[in-house]
């Protein structure tokens, strides 16, 4: 089987969870025997282009007619099954899927944000969920509100382009929504349910988890939507040390907020942005993991590293991460089996479940709001060592690469079995 992989890689100066996972993702596809045929752009390109090239930058998000060259050229030579599109923007363009279908080459999209409808791709602005856009023929309200780049022009123009490849959008064979959070932005957004698969994304396997260490791991960009700042005032809601350590890992434009509340308090340790070897240390030495997101948060990878190491994860109700922790079990990935009932569990000992706090296989989930977290991490900390088996095997059975890549494999073999644009 023979798939290229499309992606605009976003700059090296910003970390890119999605740059790492489109990596891990083409490693898991070679080694699983797949000829993968990487088609990568790189917004770090930008700078070094020529004259002409930066001269036609503003209409790349629509039509980049140098990428479509390339491409057109790779599937002419390689005749590939499918093409599997991750990022577009700005260089690659999804002008992609209608070159490819010329080809007669389907196409399957990995669905990372919710850029579809939303300019900025995060349905967030001003430190709330902002929809505003949602249902618009075009999305002035991002337009107005310059939610692309905090620039009115670049925002117009990504606008534009949403409003342009609605039928683009429309035209892809197949979609891989990561999780039930997406699958519904997509049904909403006019897809059918049939052109949908829930997969999600995976992480290595670490081995064996280590004993369960102490206290919680907070590891995300530093970001208002991130959520740090709800955190933080959750935390200063209980006792010094009456928690543990709360470990906080990561950089960003809230960094103040982490070195002012670890100079305040003995039980607030900041740790900087770490390396491979230091977020394995970090969560090995946490029993929970929090994810406070304030926005629909995609995807966070810590929540599957979290379940790979044993860790159960505390996270707010919204996005994907309910699905993560499997408090929707029934929405599942095919084939992975019945999700263990882990209601019986409650706070570790058994006990009624305080209201308010949602309880799923491998974790808890809340309110996005500072008295709901506050009440929830106690009950975190006492029911850890009740779910770190079942984090493990949620992991095992949904989130491991082997499980992953298969699943995968199996939507582009359906998909090269039966074209749709020969």
């Amino acid at each position: 089987m023979r798939i290229v992989v499309a992606h605009n890689r976003y700059r090296e100066a910003q970390p890119s969870g999605e740059n790492t996972i489109v990596d891990s993702e083409i490693a898991q596809l070679t080694a699983a025997g797949v000829e993968v045929l990487p088609f990568i752009r790189s917004s770090d390109e930008i700078p070094s282009m020529s004259k002409s090239a930066k001269a036609l930058l503003p209409i790349s998000p629509i039509w980049a007619p140098r990428a479509q060259h390339d491409l057109s050229r790779l599937l002419t030579e390689h005749r590939p099954d499918v093409l599997h599109l991750h990022n577009p923007y700005p260089l690659i363009s999804p002008w992609v899927v209608r070159t490819a279908h010329r080809h007669g080459v389907p196409v399957v999209q990995t669905v990372h944000n919710y850029r579809q409808v939303c300019s900025s791709g995060i349905y967030f602005r001003d430190g709330v969920i902002c929809q505003d856009c949602k249902g618009r023929a075009l999305g002035v309200p991002a337009i107005k509100h310059r939610c692309y780049r905090d620039s009115t022009v670049q925002s117009a123009l990504m606008a534009t382009t949403l409003a342009v490849h609605r039928g683009t959008w429309r035209s892809v064979d197949r979609y891989i929504a990561l999780t039930t959070a997406i699958a519904d932005h997509l049904s909403d957004y006019g897809i059918p349910d049939e052109r949908i698969v829930v997969k999600p994304n995976s992480v290595p396997d670490p081995g064996r988890p280590a004993p369960l260490g102490d206290g919680f791991l907070y590891m995300a960009r530093l970001s208002p939507e991130k959520g740090v700042d709800l955190l933080l005032d959750a935390w200063r809601r209980h006792p010094v040390g009456a928690l543990g350590t709360l470990r906080v890992a990561g950089d960003g434009e809230l960094r103040h907020l982490v070195e002012a509340a670890a100079a305040e308090r003995p039980d607030v340790v900041y740790l900087g942005q770490l390396d491979r070897a230091g977020v394995q240390a970090a969560v090995e030495a946490s029993a929970v993991v929090i994810v406070a997101a304030m926005w629909h948060d995609v995807l966070p990878t810590v929540i599957i590293e979290a379940l790979a190491n044993g860790r159960p994860v505390l996270g707010t109700a919204l996005g994907g991460i309910p699905y993560l922790v499997g408090a929707d079990a029934p929405h599942e990935p095919a084939g992975t089996g019945p999700a263990e009932n882990a209601s019986a569990v409650a706070g570790g000992g058994g006990s009624p479940m305080p209201a308010g706090i949602a309880l799923g296989e491998a974790g808890w989930v809340v309110a996005p709001e500072p008295a709901a977290l506050a009440a929830a991490l106690p009950v975190a900390r006492a029911g850890a060592s009740g779910l770190t088996l079942a984090a493990r095997a949620r992991y095992e059975r949904i989130f491991h690469p082997d499980v992953v890549t298969k699943q995968l494999i199996d939507i582009y073999a359906g998909l090269a079995r039966t074209p749709n644009h020969v």
